[in-house]
């Protein structure tokens, strides 16, 4: 666990530096779980993120960007009366829990000064935002709501006394010394890393295993002097935030954790950065995961669908091509009817095609004569050959279907959750899926297609489609003729776009990653990526949503950089 209370203490410790006595000005709710506070404090305007999702709580400042619902969820609509306007008095942490509260003092309706406390707790499933009336100490709303059927301890319901979770009796670290870290660990008992969880509060197995492998040798001088030095540190905002990575998995810390081996680890200066791009599209794909569950599976479903029509036309190509075959029969029998007689099942004749002059027998249907047989052949000889053209034709259509699906399942992947509407709109419009109609809802105008927007290190304008509707419109409307535009080679993936015609080496090797980055190949290296200027994009006529074909390209090979693509992301 990462986010455990000394974290939490030290990203409260972060908070108040910046937003104490700041003005909450606008809330936002862009997801079930998460809020978006635009606090104006020293001069500058901040965004707070506050999460109470089940795999992805957390609290931080921001610079991402959310895109919000039409109409903002009752929770937010509670939240904007209750806060919007009011400053922030008080940030604090209890104790060493996951929990951080912010005191806020506003004005109700009548006038009259008001304290709300907002309760953040950081909890994993059961992280909660919860609104607390300061002065009766009575709960407003909360984000979610947890009955007392769910838990008896504490009901978190709108009326119900606001009661915090219960204390598990822990030592606090930070007014622990020596002699007491020796009283509370048994040497002789070993695993004192997870002794050290069990008796100190806010403590977590990767903040324990630290301080053992610091310790070295562990004893009872060692593990106290190695305890209290990180305490200590993290006391006096020493901090040194990273994420690591180990066994392809990833974890953060605000500490140098020196006990992990052979990982790769980046820094940050603040705790929020360090937020941001760990969970950068972490939470959305789990977002994106749920809504387009059914779309990936209808998706893969018709793909398959397709690559069975495949080998079945195959099949019957092979049929096919024994026109020729039949053809032979026909004109042997021909040649040969004045030697058959009606009610003969076999036609034993010369093949005089054969250099050799071999006998050949045709199989007959005695119920027909000699001459109807033939006719027969001559019959099926031209069925065959016409349906060879067709199967050619039913193929390549099959094909074609797979390209398609293959390249929506590829964008499902990068999805964000607009992105997922608009790919479910392509499949009703193209007919795949039934139009959802409901009397209750006005019909959407055509509204243009919301582009991600990127910056290259010398400041020059990317864009980038994720999805055929974007795409198209980035491509086909958007993009002046000399603009250069940007696509994987032969494999499914986003158009991208640099504004400019004459771009530095740079910026295309930056434009090519970010192609790369969000297609199939995001997880290869040396992916290559053609472009080419806009003027040699075409779209054909008929042609799906996307597609397009385009000459005077040059190729260049890059490595996908998951990291090059946030900071070059515009905010």
């Amino acid at each position: 666990m990462s986010y455990d209370g000394l974290f939490t203490y030290t990203i409260t410790e972060e908070l108040r530096n910046v937003l104490l006595n700041g003005k909450i000005t606008k809330i936002h709710q862009p997801y079930k779980y998460d809020l978006i506070f635009q606090i104006r404090s020293g001069g500058k305007n901040h965004k707070l993120f506050l999460s109470a999702h089940p795999s992805y709580a957390r609290l931080h400042l921001t610079n991402e960007s959310y895109e919000n619902p039409s109409e903002p969820p009752m929770f937010c609509m509670l939240l904007r009366k209750h806060l919007e306007g009011g400053v922030i008095e008080h940030i604090k942490q209890p104790g060493l829990e996951r929990i951080i509260i912010f005191d806020i003092r506003s004005r109700n309706e009548l006038g009259d000064v008001s304290i709300k406390r907002l309760m953040v707790e950081i909890m994993g499933r059961h992280s909660n935002i919860i609104l607390v009336d300061r002065e009766r100490d009575m709960i407003v709303d909360s984000i979610k709501h947890l009955s007392p059927a769910v838990n008896r301890h504490r009901t978190v319901l709108p009326g119900h006394p606001y009661v915090l979770p219960p204390e598990q009796g822990k030592t606090n670290p930070f007014e622990a010394n020596e002699e007491i870290v020796l009283k509370k660990l048994d040497f002789n008992a070993g695993k004192i890393d997870q002794q050290i969880v069990q008796q100190f509060s806010g403590i977590s197995p990767l903040f324990a295993k630290e301080v053992t492998h610091r310790a070295g040798l562990v004893n009872r001088k060692t593990v106290p002097e190695a305890f209290l030095t990180l305490i200590d540190e993290i006391k006096e905002n020493r901090i040194h935030p990273g994420i690591y990575e180990q066994n392809q998995k990833e974890l953060f810390y605000m500490i140098n954790l020196t006990h992990l081996t052979n990982m790769k680890n980046k820094t940050f200066s603040t705790l929020s950065e360090l937020l941001d791009r760990y969970y950068y599209g972490k939470a959305e794909r789990d977002r994106v995961k749920q809504q387009g569950n059914d779309l990936e599976r209808f998706m893969v479903n018709e793909k398959k669908k397709n690559e069975k029509k495949i080998k079945k036309l195959a099949a019957t190509l092979d049929q096919a091509e024994k026109a020729n075959e039949f053809q032979l029969y026909g004109e042997l029998l021909t040649a040969n009817i004045y030697a058959i007689k009606k009610g003969d099942k076999v036609a034993e004749v010369i093949n005089y095609y054969d250099e050799e002059n071999q006998s050949i027998q045709i199989p007959l249907d005695p119920q027909k004569t000699p001459s109807e047989n033939a006719q027969r052949y001559f019959s099926k000889y031209q069925k065959a050959k016409n349906s060879v053209e067709v199967v050619h034709e039913q193929i390549q259509l099959a094909q074609a279907e797979i390209n398609y699906f293959e390249g929506l399942i590829q964008q499902i992947e990068s999805a964000s959750p607009k992105d997922i509407e608009e790919i479910r709109e392509e499949l009703m419009e193209g007919g795949y899926l039934k139009q959802r109609q409901s009397r209750h809802t006005k019909k959407k105008k055509n509204l243009k297609p919301i582009l991600e927007h990127y910056l290259s290190s010398d400041g020059t304008e990317m864009i980038v489609g994720k999805n055929n509707k974007q795409n198209e419109y980035l491509t086909n409307k958007l993009a002046a003729r000399d603009d250069v535009w940007f696509h994987t080679k032969d494999i499914p993936g986003s158009h991208v776009v640099i504004r400019s015609s004459t771009p530095s080496e740079q910026t295309i090797i930056e434009a090519a990653n970010i192609a790369a980055y969000f297609s199939k190949a995001k997880n290869s290296s040396s992916v290559p990526v053609d472009y080419t200027a806009i003027r040699h994009v075409k779209k054909p006529s008929g042609s799906k949503p996307g597609f397009v074909i385009y000459d005077h390209q040059q190729t260049v090979y890059v490595t996908p950089n998951e990291d090059l693509v946030f900071h070059l992301r515009k905010s």
